[in-house]
């Protein structure tokens, strides 16, 4: 152990609980003690401090004892003439750091100092930023909400975002500042930035390059100073809480679970002082190794991480032909040193390529062309074909392409892909047409939405300019089916049509294989088949939480359903979708089968004995936390709500959806709560063993407007076609007893049905 490190450290980690007492005390004096302190949309608190202490701060006051607390964890400076082990003092004092840090935040947003306000960048999308050079002023980010971080949850879950780099201070340059985390982008590494030197941060230097931030490009501003680091670490304390079903107070379990489940590191660049020191020393608390790009000693491996603790690679002696080139060997390192599993696959484009580009949104001042939408048409079409009929990796154009389109135009585009495979089944056309969307949206400066003949697609100018055209998509397709779906897929031919007459036939056949699949998956149900799949992606997060997905029943993400378990299957049967034969039926009605307890037995390690697969009553299934809503019984009406993620307001229950969360996340089995899909309130047997859909006496508005159609259909479904506007929501009752009179006013069913328990 450096007593080098031990002293800096140790000194910053002193230095800033000593600010930390003395904004508490001034912000107690002028605000009051009785001030309220809260991060915004998330039901942890303070999330760090909850998580290692178990103290829900919720007043200026309640904080004094957390200070106090950190000052017992302090240390004296060691001496320079006597050797000590240091590393017990300094991970002390690095939580330490940890606890002022939040405090500090805490205070600040008292003060409405945070998120950080950043004058000449715009606020662009709800989380992005560029700079307009407009002089506006916008907001960083700030704490990640409870939404935001769930709806992440499948990603983290399933590989597709492997770990997270949380970088400090700023790069030698803009170009090297931008290489570095295109890099991290191009392996689906979330990204946290922070800190500075000497003023200057790597989010300063990104976005005078352009660089769009936010959470929808995996790349998240929190603050300039080196303190705004505490949201990544709160971040992960939420990992554990969300996820590992841990709870408050169980620190030693929540740092464990951090080093063995969540895969992250700090990347300090330039100059580390005493704060940064410190602050690296309450990450190696978490088991997240710290790696600088200048002369520092290091930290070899003690055990609190899984390799090295502190490394040192100075960027000027970095191998390289080239600072770009240095950079991105100084992010292999890092992603070596912690032991992250990135899938990186090779597609041929002229653009950046990652799953950290999916969510990007490119606005119309920054379009070169668009296809679909409200001016043109776009589908896109997968049919499966004989091995004689296809030529792997033929990509045609038919008809024009759009060099001769003027900028912020549009026209007409229809994308046909033909697959074959000597594994390739009929049934997993409409799960590989699907995958279109996510391996588009993948390529910067693309935007995909929708999907069959509702596609609309936008190229960026900056897309264009790079020389990206039609083919490419073609080139997306190939090399993405062959690296997702390449055991049941042995070749990919792509045909992209402008030509009218071609693509008004293309489109004509594609309704009609789109009709057909309807209908045959509106008649695939339970009782039509002998085996539902096991999921266990969540399992990397969740360990004891079991998944059991039926053809009336998908997965709580709502990211798979029974077809992509099955060509899941297929693809790696030894992956996590196993199929799960149903043997002798114990109860139909309410969905137990000999098989399906068996499975939950073995899946949950013994912690759930069973699952009944349509009631909340009685053994409901349980969730990681990345389900899309929550369905909860309000026993004084009778009947259940059903609670969007995305809905931040209160609900009759007193409790908005973050606090919900942590009842129906952590593999849990509570009768009563349960995350679904949000497509499972629309299925026969959504609840059916507790009387079915008639039992939702309130749901959120978000849910009723964007699912508008189908809720209607299934208010028709139920013999009620006014049903949905019997379902309160935010808008009408926030209470029991707002709720209760809503539904007397409104005659809904929920009031005359047998009592639900």
């Amino acid at each position: 152990m450096s007593r080098y490190i031990a002293t800096r450290a140790i000194r910053g980690a002193n230095a800033l609980v000593i600010e930390a007492e003395l904004m508490l005390n001034k912000a107690i004096k002028e605000k009051g003690p009785d001030t309220p302190v809260v991060f915004p949309n998330t039901a942890y608190y303070l999330p760090l401090i909850y998580g290692m202490t178990g103290q829900e701060v919720e007043t200026l006051a309640q904080l004094q004892p957390i200070l106090e607390h950190a000052r017992t964890l302090l240390h004296p400076v060691p001496s320079p003439n006597h050797w000590t082990p240091y590393l017990g003092e300094t991970l002390d004092s690095g939580m330490a750091t940890l606890l002022a840090a939040e405090t500090i935040e805490a205070v600040r947003f008292v003060y409405e100092l945070q998120p950080e306000p950043m004058l000449g960048f715009e606020l662009a999308g709800g989380t992005a930023y560029s700079n307009n050079g407009n002089g506006l002023v916008g907001h960083l980010n700030g704490p990640i909400d409870d939404i935001q971080l769930r709806s992440w949850g499948i990603q983290l879950v399933d590989g597709r975002m492997p770990g997270f780099a949380a970088i400090v201070g700023a790069a030698k340059s803009n170009e090297v500042a931008v290489k570095i985390v295109r890099e991290l982008q191009r392996r689906n590494i979330l990204t946290f930035l922070s800190g500075n030197v000497n003023g200057r941060s790597i989010i300063h230097q990104l976005s005078e390059e352009g660089v769009e931030l936010g959470y929808d490009t995996y790349t998240v501003p929190f603050g300039t100073d080196t303190i705004s680091a505490i949201y990544a670490l709160g971040f992960a304390t939420r990992s554990a809480l969300t996820f590992g079903g841990l709870k408050a107070g169980q620190a030693r379990d929540i740092l464990l679970y951090n080093r063995e489940r969540v895969f992250a590191f700090v990347l300090a660049l330039g100059e580390v002082d005493d704060l940064k020191y410190a602050a690296a020393a309450g990450a190696i608390n978490f088991g997240f190794p710290v790696i600088a790009d200048t002369v520092i000693p290091e930290i070899l491996p003690t055990g609190v991480t899984t390799y090295e603790h502190v490394v040192s690679m100075p960027f000027a002696e970095i191998d390289g032909a080239d600072d770009l080139e240095r950079a991105e060997r100084l992010v292999q390192k890092c992603i070596e040193i912690r032991g992250v599993k990135v899938q990186v696959a090779d597609v041929p484009v002229p653009v950046p390529y990652g799953s950290a580009f999916e969510g990007e949104v490119v606005r119309k001042s920054d379009m070169r062309i668009e296809f679909g939408g409200k001016y043109s048409r776009a589908f896109e079409f997968l049919r499966m074909t004989s091995l004689d009929q296809v030529v792997d990796g033929k990509i045609e154009v038919v008809g024009p392409g759009f060099d001769e389109i003027e900028d912020k135009g549009h026209m007409d585009l229809g994308i046909v892909v033909e697959v074959a495979g000597r594994k390739m089944q009929e049934d997993f056309e409409p799960v590989l047409e699907r995958q279109i969307h996510y391996f588009i949206n993948g390529a910067s400066g693309i935007q995909h939405i929708g999907q069959r003949d509702i596609a609309w697609i936008r190229i960026s100018n900056s897309a264009g300019e790079k020389g990206f055209d039609l083919k490419h998509f073609g080139k997306i397709l190939h090399a993405r089916f062959h690296s997702d779906f390449g055991a049941i897929v042995d070749k990919v031919q792509v045909t992209i049509y402008t030509e009218p007459d071609q693509l008004d036939e293309w489109l004509a056949t594609a309704r009609e294989a789109f009709d057909y699949r309807n209908r045959r998956l509106s008649n695939l149900t339970d009782d039509a088949v002998e085996e539902f799949y096991s999921c266990t992606l969540c399992q990397s997060f969740a360990p004891n939480h079991v998944c059991v997905v039926s053809p009336e029943r998908l997965g709580l993400c709502g990211a798979y359903n029974w077809l992509d378990c099955k060509a899941s299957y297929s693809i790696n049967p030894t992956g996590p979708n196993q199929p799960i034969k149903l043997g002798r039926s114990v109860d139909l009605e309410k969905g137990y089968w000999e098989g399906t307890n068996d499975y939950a037995k073995v899946g949950s390690h013994g912690v759930v004995e069973e699952v009944a697969m349509y009631s909340i009553m009685e053994n409901p299934m349980t969730a990681c936390g990345c389900f899309e809503c929550i369905v909860m019984l309000i026993p004084e009406a009778n009947g259940v709500m059903v609670v969007s993620r995305e809905d931040t307001s209160m609900t009759p229950a007193g409790m908005t959806f973050s606090t919900l969360a942590g009842m129906a996340g952590g593999g849990m089995q509570t009768p009563g709560v349960m995350g679904v899909g949000k497509f499972y309130l629309i299925s026969p047997k959504f609840i059916s063993a507790d009387g079915g859909f008639k039992r939702v006496v309130w749901m959120s508005s978000y849910l009723k407007e964007t699912m508008s159609d189908e809720l209607q259909a299934v208010a028709a479904r139920e013999g009620d076609p006014d049903l949905i506007n019997r379902i309160a929501d935010e808008r009408n009752a926030t209470t029991v007893d707002d709720l209760l009179a809503w539904l007397e006013e409104h005659n809904h069913p929920a009031l005359v049905m047998d009592m639900i328990f």
